[in-house]
C-alpha cells in the first residue's frame, strides 16, 4: 500500500503523462490532416486567385481598409505604414487606418509618415483615443465603425506585408460569401538573428505550415492570428457574432470562434506569407507568450460551454477543446518535472518502475515528447527547407521547457481572471540583414530566480536518475535542467539601457483623420 504522499505523486505523474500524451497524439493527427488536403487545397486556391485576377478589371475590385494597430512602436511604425501603402491594389480602393494608441514620440513618427503618404496620393486616416480602454480590441472597434472598406485587413506594427497580399486574399474571400476571414501565413524577418529567434521560427512554422491548414481544410474550427489576415466587415458586424471584445487577452481567437459558432467560416492560405519580427530577448518573448497563454485559457472558459452545446460534430468539439487549452501543456510539463524526484522514493518503496503501467506511461511520454519535433521538422520541410528543422530541435526543446514556468502562471491567471492589461511585445525593427536594439524594455520580474532554482532541482534529479538504472528518463530531466537554467539566466534583470529615443510627448490629443478637409 502507498501512503498519501505516494498516491498524490503517482496521481500527478499519471495525469500529467496522459495529458501530454493527448496533446502529442493530437499533433500527429494534425500532420495527417494537413498532408491529406494540402496539395489539393493549395492548387484550388491558386486557381481561384488566377481566375479572379484575370477576369475582373481593377475598377470592379472591392474597397479594402488596412488597419494598423499601434501602441508605442517608434522602431517599426514608419516601416509598417510604408509597406502597407506600397501594396499593389487598385487606385482609390485601398484605405489605410492607423489606430494609434501611443503616448510617446511614436505619434510624431506616425503623423509625419501619414502626411508624406497622403501627399503621394494614399488614403491614410489616423484614429486616436483619449484612453486605451479595451486595448487592441477597443481600437479595432473604432476602426471598424469608421472603415469604408468591405474588407478589413489587419497588420500589427512588426509585420511587412508583401505587395501582392491583398491581390491574393480578396479573390478567395469574394468567391466564398460565407467566409468571415482569411488568414495568411506568418514568415520571419529575423529568423537567423540568434538561437532564440531560430527556435521560435520553427515553432511558428509548425503552427502555420501544419496546424492552420489541417484545421481550415478539414472543416475544423481555426483562428485568426490577430494580424496578416483579412476580415469581411459584414461578419464582424453580424449581431450573432458581436464584434471585437476586450474581455479576453486574445481578442483575435475570441472573435474567430464566435464567428464560426454563428455559422461563418474561416480559411487559411499557405501561399500568402507575411514576414514579421520575432522577439529577440527572452523577456519580450515571455511577455508575448504570457498574453497568448492567459488569453487562450480565457477564451476556453468563455466559449467551450457554447462549443459543446452546439451541433458541431464530436471530433470538431474535441479538436477545438485541445486547440483552446493547448497552453495547459506548460502545466503538465512543469508538474512532470516536479514529481520526477519523488518518484524515486516510491520506486525504492514499491518498485513502481518495474510495473507494467509505468512502462506504458513511459512509452506514452516518449511518443508525446517527440510529437512536436516530428511536426515542426515536417513543417519546415513543407516550406521548402528540406530537413533543416532537425538542427533546431534541441534549441526548441530547451526553449519550450524553459518557458513552462512563466506559461504555467499565465495559464493559472487565465483560469481565474478576465481581461487584463495588453502588454505590448517590444519590437526593434530587426531584419535578416540588420539587427537593432529596441527602444523599449520588456517587462522584468523575479521569476528568473524560480527558474534557476528549478533548473538546479532538475539537475539534481538528472544526476540521481542517471546514476541508477533509468538513464533514458534522465535525458528528459537534463533538457528540463538546461531549459530552466538558460531561460532563467537570460531573464535576469540587466543594467543595459534601450537605445536612446526622443522625449515622449507631453499629451496625446484625440484626433481624427490627417487627410485635409475630412474628419471622423
Amino acid at each position: 500500500m502507498f501512503d498519501a504522499f505516494s498516491l498524490i505523486t503517482l496521481t500527478a505523474f499519471g495525469v500529467s503523462t496522459l495529458a501530454l500524451a493527448a496533446y502529442g497524439l493530437h499533433l500527429y493527427v494534425l500532420v495527417y490532416l494537413f498532408r491529406r488536403r494540402s496539395v489539393e487545397k493549395r492548387a484550388q486556391q491558386q486557381e481561384l486567385i488566377g481566375l479572379y485576377q484575370g477576369q475582373l478589371p481593377d475598377d470592379q475590385w472591392p474597397v479594402v481598409t488596412s488597419q494598423i494597430p499601434i501602441y508605442n512602436e517608434s522602431d517599426v511604425s514608419k516601416r509598417v505604414m510604408e509597406t502597407v501603402a506600397a501594396m499593389d491594389y487598385p487606385a482609390g480602393k485601398h484605405e489605410i487606418q492607423v489606430l494609434d494608441d501611443s503616448n510617446d514620440h511614436t505619434c510624431d513618427i506616425v503623423d509625419r509618415t501619414a502626411r508624406r503618404l497622403i501627399e503621394q496620393g494614399h488614403d491614410v486616416q489616423i484614429i486616436r483615443r483619449p484612453t486605451r480602454e479595451g486595448y487592441k480590441a477597443g481600437a479595432l472597434v473604432l476602426g471598424v465603425a469608421a472603415a469604408r472598406g468591405e474588407y478589413l485587413a489587419v497588420f500589427d506594427a512588426d509585420f511587412i506585408p508583401p505587395p501582392d497580399f491583398l491581390r491574393k486574399a480578396i479573390p478567395l474571400l469574394e468567391y466564398a460569401p460565407d467566409l468571415a476571414c482569411l488568414q495568411g501565413r506568418w514568415a520571419h524577418l529575423n529568423r537567423e538573428e540568434s538561437w532564440l529567434t531560430e527556435a521560435q521560427s520553427l515553432g511558428i512554422d509548425g503552427h502555420f505550415a501544419i496546424e492552420q491548414g489541417a484545421r481550415a481544410w478539414n472543416g475544423l474550427m481555426m483562428n485568426f492570428n490577430g494580424t496578416a489576415g483579412v476580415w469581411r466587415k459584414e461578419a464582424i458586424d453580424d449581431p450573432r457574432v458581436g464584434g471585437w471584445s476586450g474581455d479576453t487577452l486574445t481578442e483575435d481567437l475570441d472573435l474567430s470562434y464566435r464567428a464560426q459558432l454563428a455559422g461563418w467560416r474561416i480559411d487559411y492560405c499557405f501561399d500568402m506569407p507575411c514576414p514579421a519580427e520575432l522577439p529577440s530577448h527572452v523577456n519580450a518573448l515571455k511577455s508575448q507568450q504570457r498574453r497568448w497563454a492567459t488569453g487562450s485559457i480565457q477564451v476556453a472558459r468563455k466559449l467551450l460551454p457554447r462549443i459543446w452545446r452546439s451541433p458541431l460534430t464530436l471530433g470538431t468539439k474535441v479538436e477545438a477543446t485541445l486547440h483552446l487549452t493547448h497552453y495547459s501543456v506548460a502545466v503538465w510539463m512543469l508538474l512532470l518535472a516536479l514529481v520526477a524526484r519523488p518518484m524515486l522514493f516510491i520506486f525504492d518503496k514499491g518498485r513502481v518502475f518495474d510495473s507494467d503501467w509505468f512502462h506504458a506511461a513511459w512509452y506514452l511520454i516518449i511518443l508525446s515528447a517527440i510529437a512536436p519535433s516530428v511536426t515542426y521538422t515536417y513543417a519546415r520541410y513543407s516550406l521548402g527547407g528540406r530537413w533543416s528543422g532537425l538542427r533546431t530541435i534541441p534549441s526548441m526543446l530547451v526553449l519550450g521547457c524553459g518557458l513552462c514556468v512563466s506559461n504555467t502562471l499565465a495559464v493559472l491567471q487565465g483560469m481565474w481572471t478576465w481581461g487584463g492589461e495588453f502588454v505590448r511585445t517590444p519590437k526593434s525593427g530587426s531584419t535578416t540583414t540588420q539587427t537593432q536594439m529596441s527602444s523599449y524594455k520588456a517587462v522584468q520580474n523575479k521569476l528568473w530566480l524560480v527558474e534557476i532554482a528549478l533548473g538546479i532541482y532538475s539537475l539534481i534529479s538528472f544526476t540521481v536518475f542517471a546514476s541508477g538504472t533509468h538513464r533514458l528518463f534522465s535525458v528528459f530531466l537534463l533538457i528540463y535542467a538546461i531549459g530552466f537554467l538558460v531561460i532563467g539566466w537570460l531573464s535576469k534583470p540587466t543594467t543595459a539601457s534601450p537605445r536612446p529615443a526622443p522625449a515622449p510627448l507631453a499629451t496625446v490629443e484625440a484626433t481624427a483623420a490627417t487627410k485635409p478637409g475630412t474628419s471622423r
